[in-house]
């Protein structure tokens, strides 16, 4: 395994900076952001140097792609701004070809008014995702959905109903465990259940307040909040542990969303921590 980044904290900065910046702090990989009007490469621009720049870029600095993310609703309920977000994921798709990067991960969209979230993965979610499965299958690349849980795939019964209706070999799950563990699911489990499923995974953990929680509840907001890896409940020796018996062997992406740690900061510190069960 590896130790990497998504780069999305670095907005204002450009892909070599970030890149340059993986290179200095020991990282060899990065999950590169690009969403419509924004992130880090413009797939269109990349398609049409047919990717000199950006492979040049990946042989200069020595760090290279663990994925390409598009974290846009694939199911927008503009038709024109739906049409554009799955047009630039079938471009990162062809862009993923051309750079010999295996991943592209994305989100399985947010609710859809008027419908249950199990309603919109049998009606909505799994059609949309038959079709991009199929275009990237074509051009070896895997989709990977991060399991957020305010889209569409909040918990295990929505995974397995969406795999279910999208038996896809190339289908599968970027797994971050911050986002069951404050739901109270049991991330280890998921873990074994959806083994085959995981091609990417996300760091980040998640502090827990109990003193505010048994005061508010666990309806009202404000009693947990993610932090960077080895501040929070997360078990990562335990989790990693996991994810090596499925058979994973790829990166392990820090998502910083710790406001409490400088940008720069909260990278290197959870590098550092991770290391201890990556060597």
């Amino acid at each position: 395994m590896e130790i990497g980044f998504l780069t999305a904290p670095f907005g204002k900065q450009n892909l070599e900076s970030v890149l340059n910046f993986a290179k200095d702090n020991g990282f060899q990989k990065v999950e590169i952001l690009s969403v419509p009007g924004a992130g880090h490469i413009d797939p269109d621009q990349v398609l049409a140097d047919s990717g000199k720049k950006l492979k040049n870029l990946f042989q200069t600095t020595g760090v290279r792609p663990s994925s390409y993310a598009c974290y846009a609703n694939v199911l927008d309920p503009d038709p024109e701004r739906r049409q554009l977000i799955k047009k630039h994921l079938e471009n990162l798709i062809l862009v993923a070809e051309l750079t010999d990067v295996d991943v592209v991960c994305t989100i399985a969209g947010m609710p859809v008014s008027g419908k249950t979230k199990m309603q919109a993965i049998e009606e909505d979610v799994a059609s949309y995702f038959q079709d991009l499965c199929s275009f990237a299958a074509k051009h070896n690349v895997k989709i990977a959905l991060e399991n957020w849980f305010e889209t569409n795939i909040q918990h295990l019964d929505h995974w397995q109903k969406l795999f279910q209706l999208v038996p896809s070999p190339n289908f599968g799950l970027n797994f971050d465990p911050s986002h069951l563990v404050h739901q109270n699911i049991d991330y280890l489990s998921a873990v074994d259940e959806f083994a085959n499923r995981i091609f990417h995974t996300h760091a980040k953990d998640c502090e827990i307040k109990k003193h505010v929680l048994r005061r508010v509840g666990n309806r009202e907001k404000g009693w947990w909040r993610y932090v960077i890896p080895g501040f929070g409940v997360i078990h990562w020796g335990e989790y990693i542990s996991h994810l090596r018996k499925a058979g994973y062997n790829g990166v392990i992406s820090i998502e910083h969303e710790d406001s409490a740690v400088g940008l720069e900061e909260g990278f290197i510190i959870g590098k550092k921590y991770l290391s201890q069960f990556i060597v």
